[in-house]
């Protein structure tokens, strides 16, 4: 039953049939709960939204390492590290295979002084510090990369080699399986906790500067704010400025038509050899790929979200639409000088409103930090999402392989139906079983469950997330929730209304400015980019790094999800292009072959054409 707010009760939502029982495949504290009174008042009385953002399709049991990870991480770094003022951590909760989060608030507002002293210190030190700090970043990350790499996932021999014996080493291939998988779930933690310790900081001096400025300039657009900070280059752009070069290489050497031609990857490179313009385009090819092919065909966020490494029929995709485009004279650069000259703009002319020396040097100060700090919003992405998780995916499935030759369960892919938590329990099914030389009770155990799960992913799939549910707050406050997820008090109310009665027009959140009309082409996943049209208007449930070539595409870009600091947003901005995201239903609303118009400066979206 949903209240005078529009948003249901999160314990009155009701279960699709035949899942009746899909809450064990998740931890226990996933669960909205009426078993006890003072737990049920809190999830009533607390504002869960989708989070759509990171998770636009259910969690599979096994995925949601990432949701612990970080549910861990960024609150730990609000609430216990930094300090953030007006924010503690954000708590989780499962409906239906999907992820709701709530922002937790300072309760007492008497505590915020306090805070705000302890804040100064701590990310003050940060802040005077960055790029040592950074450098210091970058070399604990790229370790947890080399030692994930590194990490051996051992087999079960049917007898150790004999220097187990010889050299007293006192342990087994057993205890080291064991091993191995602790290991490999420790790494992914820390990564995860590596992954926070800059970030909200860059998200904190980005709002500083949008609270400084709208303050200051009480009628400024939320974009004008974010054009101060665009025009900076990022590691998560280098990917696809591998690819672009390549393009650009193929056309120097004059072999553009060749790998135009339909034809395999392997097919491709077996005739690229046979030249010695093929085999140096094939070699530069060869050195693009490590570590820039660590890029995730999606988010990275889900084990279905393979790399570029695994998959090259992708990067070369993006390598033919680049050559295409360069045939055809267009050009394949991001328009750098035009955006930094509109950012230097913007800055001069709201700097000269400022009455006094003391506002403008604070707004100095700000925009300085601001610009300074924001590259690591972005790269931190490669390193985690990207690299490590593509690493990470695969070394899973040597360890499902492990039970897939024991006979736990059938395919490779099965394992991300358990939870980690399950899987150690399996795991230790596996060595004592492979130890006393006695059948496991795993495929006894699990083959029926992965089946059951299996169904109820099926139907989960077809669930239509609900955008929200509980008590929405008088006034959305908590800085992430705004630039990230685009959660406000608007769009809280357009959720709750829901499109315009005919359809014909839709409402988010302005993520980068600039009016269209354009074609609709419905997207999503990275492989459907490969429908694009130029000067079609992309509408999808959210971008990653993987989409780069569609935004030398298409006209504009709408989002289900995603605030002004989403990835689609900022590389829109980066593109000059407009971009509507956090719409919630964009991809429910419009059709592939629908004409709109995309305002950018208002966050609409309005159906001019039916397809």
């Amino acid at each position: 039953m949903a209240d005078s707010s529009g948003f249901p009760k999160p314990h009155d939502v009701e279960q699709i049939p035949g899942t009746e029982g899909w809450e064990r495949m998740y931890p226990y504290y996933y669960r909205f709960t009426t078993d006890d009174p003072k737990r049920k008042a809190y999830e009533e009385s607390m504002f869960w939204f989708y989070d759509g953002l990171h998770y636009p399709e259910p969690i599979y049991p096994f995925d949601i390492i990432w949701d612990e990870a970080w549910f861990l991480a960024l609150s730990q770094y609000n609430t216990r590290i930094f300090m953030v003022p007006p924010a503690l951590g954000v708590d989780h909760r499962i409906i239906n295979g999907r992820i709701y989060i709530s922002p937790v608030p300072v309760a007492n507002p008497e505590d915020i002084p306090q805070r705000v002293e302890w804040f100064m210190e701590r990310a003050g030190y940060y802040y005077q510090n960055w790029d040592e700090l950074y450098a210091k970043w970058e070399t604990k990350m790229s370790q947890v990369i080399k030692d994930l790499d590194e990490l051996d996932i051992p087999e079960l021999p049917e007898m150790e080699d004999v220097s187990v014996v010889f050299d007293a080493v006192g342990k087994s291939s057993g205890y080291e399986l064991l091993k191995a998988y602790d290991r490999l779930i420790q790494l992914g933690i820390l990564a995860w906790q590596y992954h926070f310790e800059f970030l909200n900081l860059g998200y904190a001096a980005y709002v500083t500067l949008l609270d400084f400025c709208q303050k200051a300039f009480p009628d400024i657009p939320l974009q004008r704010v974010t054009q101060m900070v665009s025009g900076i280059d990022v590691i998560l752009y280098q990917p696809d400025e591998e690819l672009k070069r390549l393009a650009r290489l193929a056309c120097e050497l004059g072999i553009e038509d060749q790998i135009l031609a339909d034809k395999s990857v392997d097919e491709l490179f077996a005739e690229l050899k046979q030249s010695n313009d093929g085999r140096i385009w094939e070699q530069r090819f060869e050195k693009a790929k490590y570590p820039w092919f660590y890029i995730s065909t999606g988010t990275g966020w889900f084990h279905h979200d393979s790399s570029w490494l695994d998959e090259l029929e992708i990067p070369l995709a993006s390598i033919r639409l680049y050559i295409q485009k360069i045939k055809k004279g267009d050009s394949i650069d991001r328009p750098l000088g035009e955006l930094k000259r509109e950012r230097d703009r913007i800055i001069t002319e709201y700097r000269a409103l400022l009455a006094t020396d003391e506002d403008r040097q604070t707004f100095d100060n700000l925009v300085g930090t601001a610009q300074r700090v924001f590259p690591y919003v972005e790269s931190h992405l490669f390193y985690v999402e990207h690299w490590f998780h593509s690493i990470f995916w695969n070394k899973m499935r040597e360890v499902s392989r492990r039970f897939v030759k024991a006979g736990f369960w059938p395919d490779v892919e099965d394992i991300w139906l358990l939870n980690r938590h399950e899987i150690k329990q399996a795991m230790w099914d596996l060595v004592t079983s492979w130890a006393t030389g006695t059948e496991p009770m795993g495929n006894l155990h699990w083959g029926p469950e992965i089946a059951w799960r299996k169904g109820v992913m099926e139907k989960f799939k077809q669930w239509n997330a609900l955008p929200a549910v509980g008590t929405p707050p008088e006034t959305i406050t908590e800085p992430f929730t705004i630039v990230l997820w685009g959660i406000t008090n608007d769009s809280l109310a357009a959720w709750a209304k829901g499109k315009d009665g005919d359809g014909s027009k839709l409402t988010g959140f302005a993520g980068s400015p600039g009016v269209v009309e354009g074609t609709v082409r419905v997207c999503r996943t990275v492989a459907d980019i490969s429908t694009l049209q130029d000067g079609d208007v992309l509408v999808c449930p959210t971008t990653s790094p993987s989409w780069a070539p569609a935004f030398t595409k298409i006209k504009a870009a709408v989002t289900d999800v995603g605030g002004i600091m989403c990835h689609a947003a900022i590389v829109c901005r980066e593109y000059g292009l407009p971009a509507v995201v956090g719409t919630g239903t964009g991809t429910q609303t419009f059709q592939s072959g629908q004409r709109v118009r995309v305002d950018g400066n208002t966050g609409t979206i309005e159906l001019i054409e039916e397809a």
